[in-house]
């Protein structure tokens, strides 16, 4: 015959249930911080790389630019200085649409990574 359970066990094995629960909450809760940390490191890198590879590139296109531009209109120093308006104006421009074309996309990653459950 089944022994009768007192209210004295159900408690200490209701006691004993939720401890191992919130540990095994804890390490969840570990394993995926990290993989959000992972993720959000892993695309700052990806992210910085394009960057400074797009800004190499940049620099020695438009350096060729004005090389070009300076056989065209005849003076290295404005070929220079027309390429340092281009930079100017690229500054102005990130400037302008910044929310738009920064902030808006961080945040938007960010909520997405730390506030969307995985489906």
């Amino acid at each position: 015959m089944k022994e009768q359970s007192t209210p004295q066990d159900n408690f200490e094995q209701l006691q004993a249930d939720l401890k191992q629960y919130v540990k095994l909450l804890t390490e969840f809760v570990k394993v995926e911080f990290v993989e959000k940390l992972t993720i959000l490191l892993s695309a700052f890198i990806i992210v910085s790389l394009v960057i400074a590879l797009a800004f190499g590139s940049l620099f020695y296109l438009l350096y060729a630019l004005a090389y070009t531009l300076e056989s065209l209109i005849g003076s290295l120093e404005l070929a220079f200085a027309i390429i340092a308006g281009l930079y100017l104006l690229l500054i102005a421009i990130l400037v302008i649409f910044r929310k738009s074309l920064v902030i808006n996309p961080i945040v938007r990653f960010l909520s997405n990574l730390f506030l969307h459950k995985n489906e």
